[in-house]
């Protein structure tokens, strides 16, 4: 029953590549190479397992009083929880983890669904990403850019211990080896009876990740690189490079899109670019009492759109996730050879000691209060205090 079910699957997902063009070019999806002519079931099934989260309508008023709907303004949101979404399942499930509809998931799988639901008590839910947005100049219900949003992840993230990621966006397109280094070896800090309870939180941690392969000590890397490839437009001579970050192992794909339009990239075949959208509008979906979640409504199952790469908005943001020291390592040789050195006009630097004329590097801790991140920021007082901690972070 269960090859049955796969295989309609299969037959399901075929209908809907149609609108692909026959060509012998290699799809790229998150580090995967497709090809249509031999095995686009694979692809669509690819794109399927890939957490897509839309406009919802009907959840709990953001801040209590606020909008219970996201449409129209939350579709950047919503392309940062699905690229965090991708670190989170590269992080638990494996890159080549596949999503099939009615089979049953691991337990993981449901966790990571349930940090991105619409509840004010969910860590990444669009409840605190709108707040936490606060700090960054944007009202609610307003429009938020690529970069906004990687900040934004970069602070939930500190109250997100479960992951227990560290959240690295570059600054002035410069990617430091050294500061990231630095924050990923980071020990935990034990001056206070939370932070002690922390560090023991954080050791059990370690040693689970030990039991289960997961490399001792460095905290799993979500990198966010904000760039701007472009005035108007996006410069023709970051094309190639652009698209070959796609290709990398590590790769989480790009937020971006157009004007007050967001999309989030994960591919491309020839010069298009392949994404989901999150310009749909679904109703709020909870968790139910067991903890699962009805997750179908998650996952795009039809072909994923595709747009004109030279249509880009010049203004986005790539993401890369580096589990262990050596994936980072790989990640940064791989830059060396298939971006640096090919291109006269970089995309991005990456440097290995910390710019002598910037601000000292810190990593960021989560602030010291007693709260939950979710109390923390639905507080106007504790919000501000803690914008003055991250003041020389922010970008």
């Amino acid at each position: 029953s269960v090859l049955s079910r796969y295989e309609n699957q299969i037959t399901i997902l075929s209908d809907y590549l149609e609108e692909f063009p026959e060509t012998d070019e290699p799809v790229w999806i998150l580090g995967r190479q497709h090809n249509l002519n031999t095995d686009k079931s694979k692809l669509l099934l690819d794109v399927s397992a890939r957490l897509w989260f839309t406009y919802r309508r009907k959840f709990s008023p953001i801040g209590g009083t606020g909008p219970s709907s996201d449409a129209g303004w939350g579709c950047m949101l919503r392309c940062g929880q699905m690229m965090l979404a991708q670190a989170l399942i590269c992080r638990h499930l494996g890159r080549d983890w596949q999503w099939e509809k009615h089979k049953k998931q691991p337990e993981e799988y449901h966790r990571i669904l349930r940090c991105f639901l619409d509840r004010k008590d969910c860590c990444y839910s669009i409840h605190q990403m709108a707040q936490m947005g606060v700090g960054e100049g944007k009202s609610i219900g307003e429009w938020f850019g690529p970069n906004t949003v990687a900040q934004v992840l970069k602070k939930l993230a500190l109250f997100d211990e479960w992951n227990s990621l560290a959240v690295y966006v570059s600054m002035d397109n410069t990617v430091v080896i050294e500061d990231i280094k630095k924050m990923c070896w980071s020990p935990p800090q034990s001056s206070s009876s939370a932070h002690s309870s922390a560090h023991l939180h954080r050791s059990a941690l370690g040693r689970n990740k030990n039991a289960a392969g997961f490399c001792t000590g460095w905290k799993p890397l979500l990198l966010i690189i904000p760039l701007r490839l472009g005035i108007n437009h996006i410069n023709p001579v970051y094309i190639d490079a652009f698209k070959e970050c796609f290709k990398m192992p590590q790769s989480l794909g790009a937020l971006g899109g157009k004007p007050n339009n967001a999309y989030y990239f994960i591919g491309f075949l020839g010069n298009e670019l392949i994404y989901l959208d999150p310009h749909t509008t679904q109703s709020f979906v909870d968790s139910e009492e067991n903890g699962t979640v009805d997750d179908e409504s998650f996952h795009c199952q039809q072909a994923p759109h595709r747009m004109k790469i030279m249509n880009l908005d010049p203004s986005v943001a790539l993401g890369f996730f580096c589990k262990e020291e050596c994936d980072f390592d790989n990640w940064c040789s791989l830059v060396q050879k298939e971006i640096l050195k090919q291109q006269s006009l970089r995309m991005f630097e990456l440097v290995q000691k910390h710019p002598p004329h910037w601000p000292p590097f810190i990593p960021p801790t989560k602030p010291e209060v007693t709260t939950t991140g979710a109390e923390l920021i639905e507080s106007t007082d504790k919000l501000f205090e803690m914008e003055e901690e991250f003041e020389i972070l922010s970008v």
